[in-house]
Formats: structure tokens, sequence, C-alpha cells
């Protein structure tokens, strides 16, 4: 047995052109059968039924040519054009068959086709036509019961199939919403398990930058400690040749500079991904942007300049590594803002009792449109691929976890500025601060 092709749940138009299919041929099909009754009834008049099947096929073919457009754009004109079209092949009918009784089955095989759901003036010309069916027939002189008896049954036979199509309305309706929701619970899990799978995968490039930091940590240390040894027995040596004055004066005091850089920001990344320890402790906010240009230097050098401005500051109590974190990532959102290079400007200061922190660029700034969803999750202007929308809510998430603020002053081509206004001490959830809350930082850092 051949079925139908199951359309989606939320195509009402693609199920209402199924359900308008079958329902033309349950029509076709009722239209032959009374006919062929009202031809019985005629049998052997023939002029009679000559111009009762010349009606009945002009008219069931135009019905048929007019129903394919039930749904279209001219739905209106095609059901006017149907409805006037019947209405005159019924008066015929009555007055070439006597108004016998199969004609006016015609009535409510009719009203049955009426779609006021579609068609809004359908109704109002399925009245005009019953109307005018009856008072003709009346005229010719047919039993008044006969016409009230098929009207009644044709408004009963319209209010029957109006139930079935709100009702068929409703549901489509339900489905569509169902579907919806449906929809939409499948993009928050698809997002869920996208976020899943990037914590993840930053997690584990965490856990391998400090174990990298960790392994170039123990060479460097022999490195550093064999060349300061050979910096020291140069300079000891009371004969030393002329050749080798360079390398005590300039070569080996830039290369132990060069050591402790790289030992610094070796450092900086292990503390950097091992993160912070549940409790606040006391940390340095100009140490900790030091730290985040150390880290974050690579990704805009040498196409941008930074321009570090830092004011005498009190410390303060946080998460130093969090903070930190917020530096990186405004200063990569900067240099990304910036692809053909630019200036970076990193500025702190003291602002009554909140230490301010600054990062302004001249990069291609920010319509309104993407400044509103700048800290959303996942948002990102950056090509598939190339950024997760993260960095950004990371860092709004962060200042407010410290119970601070940002504003963002951008326009098209004319920068951003990040302004941060983080408190000394973040008050806690009832306001009160203990000292046990707070830890001094260790010494080592790294």
């Amino acid at each position: 047995m051949k079925q139908r092709e199951v359309s989606s749940p939320v195509d009402p138009e693609a199920d209402a052109r199924w359900v308008n299919a079958r329902l033309k041929n349950v029509t076709l099909a009722a239209c032959i059968v009374i006919h062929a009754l009202l031809v019985e009834g005629l049998w052997g008049q023939w002029k009679r039924i000559a111009v009762v099947t010349a009606v009945f096929a002009l008219v069931t073919g135009t019905n048929m040519v007019l129903a394919r457009r039930f749904f279209s754009q001219h739905t209106r004109t095609a059901e006017s054009v149907r409805f006037f079209l019947n209405m005159g092949a019924n008066i015929v009918y009555g007055l070439c068959s006597d108004w016998a009784l199969p004609m006016w089955l015609y009535l409510p095989l009719n009203a049955l086709w009426v779609d006021r759901f579609v068609d809004p003036r359908a109704l109002p010309r399925l009245g005009w036509m019953l109307a005018l069916v009856a008072g003709v027939s009346l005229v010719d002189g047919c039993p008044p019961m006969v016409p009230a008896s098929f009207v009644l049954v044709s408004l009963l036979v319209y209010f029957i199939s109006e139930g079935r199509v709100f009702l068929t309305h409703q549901a489509m309706r339900s489905l569509a919403q169902q579907h919806e929701e449906l929809a939409l619970a499948h993009q928050q899990l698809a997002r869920a398990n996208h976020r899943a799978r990037e914590q993840e995968r930053l997690s584990s490039l965490g856990m391998l930058a400090a174990g990298v930091a960790h392994e170039i940590n123990n060479p460097m240390s022999y490195v550093k400690s064999n060349v300061n040894s050979l910096l020291l027995d140069l300079r000891a040596c009371r004969q030393l040749p002329p050749e080798l004055h360079e390398y005590v004066d300039d070569v080996l005091p830039a290369t132990l500079d060069g050591i402790r850089r790289v030992t610094a920001i070796v450092a900086d990344l292990r503390r950097f991904a091992r993160g912070d320890p549940e409790a606040m402790v006391e940390y340095d906010l100009n140490q900790e942007v030091a730290v985040a240009v150390r880290i974050a230097r690579g990704q805009f050098a040498p196409r941008c300049d930074v321009d570090v401005e830092l004011k005498e500051l009190p410390h303060l109590f946080g998460h130093p590594g969090q903070i930190a974190q917020v530096v990186v990532n405004l200063l990569m959102n900067a240099a990304q803002a910036m692809p053909e290079g630019g200036r970076i400007f990193l500025a702190t200061r003291l602002e009554g009792e909140d230490a301010v922190l600054e990062v302004r660029d001249t990069g291609v700034g920010m319509t309104p449109e993407v400044r509103a969803k700048i800290f959303e999750p996942f948002f990102t202007t950056k090509p598939a691929g190339e950024g997760t929308g993260m960095g950004m809510a990371v860092v709004h998430g962060i200042v407010t976890s410290h119970r601070g603020r940002i504003h963002v002053d951008t326009a098209p081509g004319q920068g951003s500025t990040f302004i941060i206004h983080l408190p000394r001490i973040p008050p806690l959830e009832l306001g009160i601060v203990s000292p046990s809350d707070f830890t001094r930082p260790r010494s080592d850092t790294a």
C-alpha cells in the first residue's frame, strides 16, 4: 500500500495541500455519483440529460483547475469563480430536473469545501448561494420543506467542517510550537556540548603548558647556573685574553639577562596555567599587568606597539591569576582588532577606593550591534575555527566575580577602550570581610 510522504510538522501548507488533494478526490467521486443519480431520474429526457451533463462537465473541470490554486496567492479569486459556477450549476440542475432530490445533494457538498480560515469571504458566499438556490426553487414551485431541509443540512455540514479545520489549525500550531521548543533545546544542548569540548580542550592545554613550562624550567636552571659560573670565572681571571673581554663585558651579561627573561616567562606561564587557589590573596595589580604583557607579547609583537603607564597602587585582594588572564585576553583582543598594526595603551591608576585598569587600542572598533553582544558566551566576529567567543565572556565573568565593573567605549574606525574598576577588597556576599578570608601569597610564584 502506497503511503503519503510525511511532511514536517511545522509545514501547515504541505499538510493542508495533502488534505485538500484527498478531499478533492472524494468530492469528485461524490459529484459523479450524484450526477449519475440525477441522470437516472431524467432517463428518457435526452435534451435535459445533455444540458445537465454539459454543465456538469464544464463545472467539474473548472473546479478541478481552480482547486489547484486553493493555497496560492489567488485563493480568493479562484474561490469566488468556483462558487458562482457551482451556484449557477445548481440552479440549472434544479430547473432541468424539476428540483429532483439528487440535485439538492450538491448543496452540502459545496458547504463541505468551505474554509473560512483560508478565505474569510467564503461563508457569506455560501449563504448567498443557499439563499439564491432555495429562493429560485420556491419561485419555481418546489415544496418549501425540501429547500429548507437541505439548507439546514448544508449549514450543519459547514459548521462540522469548520470545526475540523479549526482543530487541524490548532493541532498544526501546537506541533509547530513543540518543534520550535525541540529545536531550541537542541541548540542549547549543542552549545553546551561545544562549551564542554572547549573547556576540556582548554584544560588540557593548561596542563600541557604547565608541564612544558616545568620541563623548560629545569634545564634553564642549569644553563643559568653554568653561564653565571663562567662569567664569574672569567672575571676572576687576571690574565684574560683580549678577545674574551667582549664576552665578559657584553655577551655573557646579555646572555644572563636573556635567560632571566625566559625564566620569568616560564614562571608566569606555569602560574597562569596552574590557576589560583580558592581563597583570595593579596596581589599587586601592576605586577600582574607586567606578567600578562610578557605572556601575550608574542601575540602583538612586532606589528603592535605597547605603551604601559603604571601608577602606584595599593595591594588588592582577589585571584591574581584570573586578573592576569583578564589582561591577557584584553591584550589579545586589542591585537586582533589591529591586523595591520597599531598601538595599545595599557595603564593603571587609583580612583577613590578602586583600582582602574585601562586598555585602549587604535583598531577597527565595534558597531553598536557588536558592542551589545561582546560579553555573550560564544559570540565572535572571527571566521569559523578562529575563535571560541569565550574570551570577553571570561573577562566579564572574572571582573564581576571580583565585584568590579567593566565599561567599553568604542566606535567603528575609532578603536576600543576597556576600563575596569576593581575594588581594593571585594565585598563578600554579606558585605562583611574577615581577615581569615584572605591569605598572603607565597613568595615562590614559580
